[in-house]
């Protein structure tokens, strides 16, 4: 048989596939094969025969990397439907659906199977001796290297062939028991005066000893003493006034391995729900592809309406299952209710875990060994051989957008893979989002209402305070001894609110969804803001470091001491962010067991889940967060939520910043008034008039939507439009100019003459002019039919090439945002 042609997607930002010979028989699609490619040698993935054509130079495949497809039929499947329609190479949605390690090529070992060879070639031999020298597996690009004979796949394939010599691919190997050193207080100073008397003359002992306390009682050592400048002498000064404990602490790799199985909590279907089940099991019986979109107030009970009907799916069914949640955060509570419920068949996919870990875990749902996947965005491509049903739960969640290609909406790819599969589509969301509202309103998806809270709870009510008349009483001084608690940041009746759950033990939550100590630096004499040197945008303070950072490109600078303008030290740290908040928090409740949720200190592995252990157990007072800790979280003992400052977000210049805003306060009002305690909501606002707020004060989702739908007619936004935002970048700022206005021009002369299917607009720059060094433009395409929008998309894509020097064009379909 000679050799014939295959189709390979490879992991490139190209959109073709290669073609390449191979002499035996033709790979399944789906199948991983080592090709070569320029100089170098690649992993990807067949996808179909070959045309050869009248080409003569075609390279023959180097091997084929699997026994059966990595990529089953229904993923590959789905992956053409992502390269069609976000306009993203084929090979690197493929990549990102599969583990890393599966496009890895590093990770490929050659051992020998038989030391009898018989006669062999020179460079066959040359191979053989040096695998029967080493006297154990070698990894191919290694031995290639040491041997200097250019490519030996021929020889690999030969000697394969023949039995001699065992080619595969290596997963990681799970390490060893690991640990870090890590410093933990061991006394707590609660009595300010008996800190003055600990550390009087040691001012930067009190600086890491409330540091330390900051982030929660303990904290690896080295990222500490690096992060907060601190020497190693200032911790073992407190070591020697027993303030802290140095240790080595064991480093989990998978804490559901560890954490002990708990009993699944038995509760009686609410009327609501027992309707909501029967209208699901209708669907699943009837093998609809209609999705569902599950609208229930916080605390409605949808998590056991997800439980019930896996448990029709999984476990009566025999099928698989997949539930989607937004924040990794979620994902420890989330994976421990399932758990409860479905034991070691749960599986977890997200980007917390280890190349191994999620390897090990693709494995086991690949085989059935496992038959649900929990975990975020990219566990929709979980391998479930025979998915019953996908269930994405807080549907409504920006973080289901991938922001780097593919840019991806998970929502709507497991809508589309539910459909491919046959399976049961469920979207649940107190907020939903206004596409999902108005494909149920268009019966595009079949609505099911969760209208009241079990139990018979109430959601809580929730009172505006207004920043302006705070801001002006402080002003005037009138009032100060009720405010001076909060310096500004709490308000008189936030800061009572607080005491007042202390006193009786509960617990608060408050949300700030900005990070850092100071938003921006100025200096006051002649208004210069640092800004960073890559992006255009200003560094934000952080205090426990003393640096300046930026939060796009992670650019560092030190505190300024000196204006580098004009040599004033009067210098202005002004906004507000978590950090500075946890500070005044802090001081204004001296006694009050603080913890802080944010990037800063959640880059951990299990950061998310150790600080929310803490809050869930008692041993937290004080919750202080980002968006991470609005959505999901139940607590009982939770009987305040307090909102620092509303106003965060809302006048970005983005058609969704009412929407994002009004989900925002609506989620992170639903974690309080879920026990028998009750709860209450303070928001704090300078706009308490905008219609987000005020919806958000009733709990009223429906007079929201219909007037954010109104508020998009003129001009049409999605969910009245579709939309894709068209970004161009470069280093010189000319060059992007110049690049997005030809690229806006080739549209413009191609859009059709006398009709309203598509309008285009800009280009202008974007809101956020340069990041990472590159400046970006960018213009819009807006068209009532997603098909017409697609195939403008494709034709601009394919019909024009950009000019410049490293110009790089972006197209995002569905933005979530346009900063």
């Amino acid at each position: 048989m000679g050799a014939r042609p295959v189709e390979v997607a490879l992991p490139i930002p190209i959109h073709s596939t290669f073609t390449y010979l191979t002499d035996g028989p033709l790979p399944e699609d789906g199948t991983r094969v080592l090709v070569p490619f320029r100089r170098q040698e690649r992993v990807g993935w067949v996808v179909g025969p070959g045309e050869a054509g009248k080409r003569t130079d075609l390279r023959p495949i180097h091997d084929v990397l699997d026994g059966e497809p990595s990529v089953p039929p229904d993923l590959l499947q789905l992956a053409r439907w992502i390269a069609d329609y976000y306009l993203a190479p084929l090979g690197m949605v493929l990549r990102t659906a599969l583990p890393s390690v599966l496009s890895d090529s590093s990770r490929d070992y050659l051992s020998l199977q038989d030391q009898s060879p018989g006669p062999l070639k020179p460079r066959e031999k040359k191979l053989f001796e040096a695998l029967l020298n080493e006297g154990r597996p070698r990894r191919i690009g290694t031995l290639r290297k040491s041997l200097g004979m250019g490519s030996i796949w021929p020889e690999i394939r030969s000697l394969t062939v023949r039995k001699l010599v065992r080619h595969e691919t290596v997963p990681p190997r799970d390490p060893p028991i690991r640990t870090r050193r890590i410093v933990r207080l061991e006394t707590w100073l609660e009595d300010l005066g008996l800190r003055e008397d600990t550390f009087g003359r040691a001012p930067r002992q009190r600086e890491a000893y409330e540091a330390l306390e900051s982030s929660g009682g303990s904290a690896e050592l080295g990222p500490f003493l690096r992060q907060g400048g601190f020497s190693r002498s200032v911790v073992s000064g407190l070591e020697e006034k027993g303030m802290v404990v140095v240790e080595d602490a064991e480093v989990i790799r998978d804490p559901f391995k560890t954490h002990q199985r708990t009993d699944p909590e038995r509760h009686s279907p609410t009327e609501d729900q027992s309707s909501v089940l029967s209208a699901l099991r209708e669907m699943l019986e009837a093998d609809t592809v209609m999705p569902a979109l599950l609208h229930g107030v916080t605390g409605s009970g949808k998590t056991l309406v997800y439980i019930e009907i896996l448990k029709d799916v999984v476990q009566k069914g025999g099928r698989g299952a997949i539930v989607l949640v937004p924040e990794i955060s979620l994902t420890p509570q989330t994976v421990a209710r399932f758990r409860a419920h479905f034991g070691d068949q749960v599986a977890v996919l997200h980007s917390a875990l280890s190349v191994g870990e999620r390897f090990d875990a693709w494995r086991q749902l690949r085989s059935g060994e496992k038959r649900v996947a929990v975990g975020a965005r990219s566990a929709v491509f979980a391998p479930i051989p025979n998915l019953g049903a996908i269930i994405v739960d807080e549907e409504h969640d920006g973080s289901y957008k991938q922001s780097e290609g593919p840019r991806y909406q998970a929502r709507d790819v497991a809508i589309v893979r539910a459909r491919m599969n046959r399976a049961l589509c469920v979207l649940g969301s107190a907020t939903p989002s206004l596409e999902s509202w108005r494909n149920a309103q268009k019966s595009k998806f079949r609505l099911l209402s969760l209208p009241r809270r079990v139990g018979g709870g109430t959601l809580p009510p929730v009172r505006v305070i207004d920043l302006k008349a705070l801001w002006r009483t402080e002003k005037g001084g009138r009032g100060r001894s009720k405010a001076d608690a909060g310096r500004g940041v709490l308000s008189a009746e936030l800061v009572d609110g607080i005491r007042s759950r202390l006193r009786r033990e509960e617990q608060v939550i408050l949300l700030l969804n900005r990070r850092g100590y100071s938003n921006f630096v100025q200096c006051r004499e002649c208004g210069e803001v640092w800004r960073c040197l890559r992006c255009s945008i200003s560094l934000t303070f952080h205090r426990l470091t003393g640096r300046l950072l930026c939060h796009h490109c992670r650019h560092e600078e030190p505190q300024p001491k000196t204006c580098s303008r004009c040599g004033s030290d009067d210098l202005s740290f002004r906004g507000l962010g978590t950090e500075q908040v946890e500070r005044v928090v802090a001081e204004a409740f001296p006694k009050a067991r603080i913890a802080r949720m944010d990037v800063d200190t959640t880059s951990g592995k299990w950061a998310h889940q150790e600080i929310l252990g803490r809050f869930g157990r008692g041993e937290v007072d004080i919750l202080l967060g980002t968006q991470m800790i609005a959505k999901g979280l139940d607590f009982p003992r939770v009987t305040l939520v307090g909102v620092i400052n509303a106003d965060v977000g809302i006048h970005l210049p983005d058609f969704r910043a009412s929407e994002r805003t009004f989900q925002l306060l609506s989620q992170v009002a639903g974690r309080t008034g879920r026990g028998k305690l009750g709860g209450e909501v303070l928001i704090q606002t300078s706009i308490p008039g905008h219609f987000a707020v005020k919806a958000a004060l009733d709990h009223d989702f429906e007079t929201f939507a219909t007037r954010e739908l109104k508020e998009r007619e003129t001009p049409r936004y999605p969910p009245l439009s579709r939309l894709a935002n068209v970004l161009v970048s470069s280093p010189s700022a000319d060059e992007a100019a110049g690049e997005a206005e030809r690229s806006a021009a080739w549209i413009r002369a191609r859009l059709p003459k006398g009709t309203s299917e598509m309008e285009l607009v800009g280009p202008a720059p974007a809101p956020i002019e340069k990041l990472h060094g590159r400046w970006r433009w960018h213009f819009l395409l807006r068209s009532p039919s997603p098909a017409a929008l697609g195939r403008m998309l494709r034709s601009y894509l394919e019909g024009h090439r950009p000019k410049g020097r490293d110009v790089r064009v972006v197209i995002d379909r569905d933005p979530a945002a346009l900063l």
